[in-house]
């Protein structure tokens, strides 16, 4: 009898593991693309005899200095913000990991990261453009900011000496890193399109550490708190690793549906120069693509589709972000248009019906629009953010004056519009006094 109990305990035991086994690889399996044959076994790219992204180790362009980016050093293995060893690839931690994709889905949607990551590429004459767009972070956003500045060696003194002015230290803090490629292929990334735009595509191997990252274009400004583009990350159903914008509104206007000489995503395209990323999704993820019938992860597919599309691409970086989401559609998560509101948007007419009836949460000066005459209307809003003393009353010394400068360009298409400019821009000073005035 006791022999009997024995073994029908040792038998309910066994039923356990497996429920929970079979459980944890139904939530894997939420994580991946399913179907199409069996997933390739991760591999951590900086192990012995493991290739390589570009062939062979990374390079920090112009720079000897290591940084915290750590070159040469990228294992590619995605490490969470509350537990790094739940975190590990299936071929590290083998079956022990199978909680972790069970719990972290929901997670994720119900524990937000308390601290926002955002990332920028500075190169060249972009020192203060950058430096204005984390101004513009700072004032309205409520959970702190950690700052993913690269740039060029010599702009890092500068941003140094700048960014240790600011006054909010503790809610906000910063890392400095150098440019880094892969070793091989340094120079073929460094001037595809503009120079050093193409190391977003890059941080994901990179901060392996992180999460979840917002990357943004040095002439983004925002109208509103970070706090609420980074919430669209917990609206990301299970196969979304990424979010952007499209690239138009107005077909008849548009880029890619008129010219490109390649895939594309959706109707128009999308616009790079506001992406919120998962990148713990990103690094695990198998690609489809049209190189292989096998599935790539994301340090594996860059170089090919480089190679094959780089006669063909005009704008960098955001067109092989392009045909990768034109091959992968159901993972990236689509925002509207006033999260990514550009000069496009109002030189024609207005087209961004979404920023006609809430206003532009996050404004982004292409074109070069900030330091010429041609939109004085965006002109206009940077030049007051970068004016703006911290500290100083934000109706008086940034929205008032700001409006006044506004009315000025009622000549232009984007000035007609100029009430968009500052709707939720007052919306946001009114939050913020708000918060203070209960002590938050």
């Amino acid at each position: 009898m006791r022999r009997f109990a024995r073994a029908a305990l040792l038998c309910l035991g066994c039923g356990v593991c497996w429920l929970l086994y079979g459980l944890g690889q139904l939530a894997l399996s939420l994580e991946q693309e399913p179907g199409g044959g069996r997933e390739r076994q991760a591999r951590d790219p900086a192990a012995p005899g493991a290739r390589r992204q570009g062939g062979g180790g990374w390079a920090a362009a112009g720079s000897t200095g290591r940084g915290e980016a750590g070159a040469g050093r990228y294992k590619n293995l995605s490490v969470s913000f509350w537990n790094s060893y739940w975190m590990l690839p299936s071929d590290v931690c083998g079956m022990n990991c199978f909680w972790e994709a069970a719990f972290r889905y929901n997670y994720m949607k119900t524990h937000p990261s308390e601290k926002m990551h955002l990332a920028v590429v500075a190169c060249g004459e972009r020192l203060e453009e950058t430096v204005t767009m984390l101004r513009s972070a700072i004032i309205f956003s409520i959970k702190p900011l950690q700052f993913h500045i690269f740039a060029e060696d010599q702009l890092h003194k500068s941003f140094k000496d700048i960014l240790d002015d600011f006054p909010y230290e503790g809610r906000v803090n910063y890392t400095l890193y150098p440019i880094t490629f892969p070793t091989e292929s340094a120079a073929e990334w460094k001037k595809l399109f503009k120079p050093c735009a193409s190391q977003r595509l890059f941080l994901p191997l990179i901060l392996k550490n992180v999460d979840s990252l917002l990357y943004v274009d040095t002439d983004i400004l925002f109208l509103r708190p970070v706090d609420d583009i980074w919430s669209f990350l917990g609206k990301f159903n299970s196969t979304q690793i990424a979010a952007m914008a499209p690239e138009h509104e107005e077909p008849r206007i548009g880029w890619y549906n008129r010219f490109a000489r390649h895939p594309y995503y959706g109707v128009t395209g999308i616009n790079s120069g506001v992406m919120l990323m998962n990148m713990t999704r990103i690094r695990r993820k198998y690609f489809k693509n049209d190189m292989t019938p096998v599935r790539l992860q994301w340090g594996e597919i860059l170089m090919p589709l480089l190679k094959k599309y780089k006669l063909n691409i005009t704008w960098g970086d955001q067109d092989l972000l392009n045909i990768m989401f034109f091959h992968n559609p159901e993972s990236l998560y689509v925002f509207p248009c006033q999260w990514n509101y550009r000069p496009d948007h109002c030189i024609y007419g207005s087209n961004c019906k979404e920023a006609e009836e809430e206003g532009i949460f996050i404004l982004h000066g292409n074109r070069g629009v900030y330091h010429d005459d041609k939109q004085p209307t965006f002109r206009a809003v940077y030049e007051a953010i970068k004016n703006y003393s911290f500290g100083d009353d934000l109706v008086h010394s940034l929205l008032q004056p700001l409006e006044l400068e506004l009315q000025k360009t009622m000549h232009t298409y984007c000035g007609r519009v100029y009430k968009m400019f500052i709707k939720q821009l007052t919306k946001s000073i009114r939050h913020l006094y708000a918060r203070r005035s209960k002590g938050r």
